[in-house]
């Protein structure tokens, strides 16, 4: 007698396509800034970023009321909001807006499955099997050959090339203490916490180095918009949920699909070249991340 079959809920629709939605997602942030970073500089971009996140978590936690955090749960909210969003979008900022490309920017970050691989299984205890070692190598190998064409070291600032790898390690650092420590904490009230910590940050970074200056343009307008209400709020909420849900190591996989899903979305927006090596790298990065999810029944 055969199985009969069950048709899935919405629910674990929902809880499939989470992975690749939030690849899609996070990609955008660099087609976003790509957008508005001629229109403002760097840490006032990310100052007014956060500000305006932080004005529609304020209201969105004052008609929810969900539970507060409370000691150190909030001191955790505040150290891992400025690992993710203070570091990593720090560094890719500055990198970018100091001459670094934006596909090296990219890139580096793009290391993240390895760094995060290595350090939960040494210290967080997560068994890491040769076959994910595998698939992680090969993610790499799929990210170089992506942005091939841009991995030449010789533009940018020294601090640019600090700021990259320093968000590497903002958001390794800053996914491994979210799951670590800030698990029980709910996302609306502990991202207030911590978009709170990060624009007073950067603001007070805009105010030490930059001139504050904004030019007000509707390239600007739509990518604050963008990168504030789905990247900032959607996505970050989703990145936290997966965080919960699932080890380590497989959410840090899916970084390998952001460049990649990255160089189509600036191919198709910005006719950025595409070339069959890049093509390569891509099928490279699906398979990568296929391999380190796969689980046997």
């Amino acid at each position: 007698m055969g199985t009969a079959f069950v048709k899935p809920s919405f629910s674990d629709l929902a809880i499939r396509a989470a992975p690749l939605t939030f690849v899609f997602l996070w990609s955008t942030g660099f087609i976003g800034a790509k957008f508005g970073m001629p229109y403002a500089e760097p840490m006032t971009f990310l100052t007014l970023r956060m500000a305006f996140v932080v004005a529609i978590l304020a209201l969105i936690v004052a008609v929810v009321r969900p539970r507060w955090p409370v000691g150190l749960e909030a001191a955790h909210s505040a150290a891992a909001g400025l690992l993710v969003h203070g570091l990593y979008l720090g560094g890719v900022f500055v990198a970018i807006g100091q001459g670094v490309p934006a596909g090296i920017a990219a890139l580096i970050p793009g290391l993240q499955p390895i760094l995060t691989s290595t350090i939960a299984s040494r210290f967080l205890g997560e068994r890491v099997t040769p076959l994910q070692w595998f698939g992680l190598a090969m993610g790499l190998i799929g990210v170089l050959l992506v942005l091939h064409d841009l991995t030449i070291i010789g533009s940018g600032s020294i601090l640019g090339w600090i700021a990259s790898f320093m968000s590497l390690i903002g958001i390794t650092l800053g996914t491994l203490y979210q799951k670590h420590f800030c698990g029980p904490i709910d996302w609306r009230s502990g991202n207030l916490i911590q978009f709170g910590a990060c624009t007073i940050l950067f603001g007070a970074a805009a105010w030490i180095f930059e001139t504050g200056h904004v030019i007000w343009s509707g390239e600007f307008i739509f990518a604050m918009f963008w990168l504030v209400v789905v990247m900032s709020i959607l996505t970050i909420a989703l990145m936290y949920w997966l965080i919960k849900r699932i080890p380590a190591t497989r959410v840090a996989s899916l970084f390998y699909l952001v460049p990649a899903t990255t160089a189509v979305l600036a191919w198709l927006l910005f006719n950025e070249r595409l070339d069959a090596l890049s093509i390569s790298g891509i099928v490279l990065c699906a398979a990568a991340v296929f391999i380190v999810n796969y689980r046997k029944a």
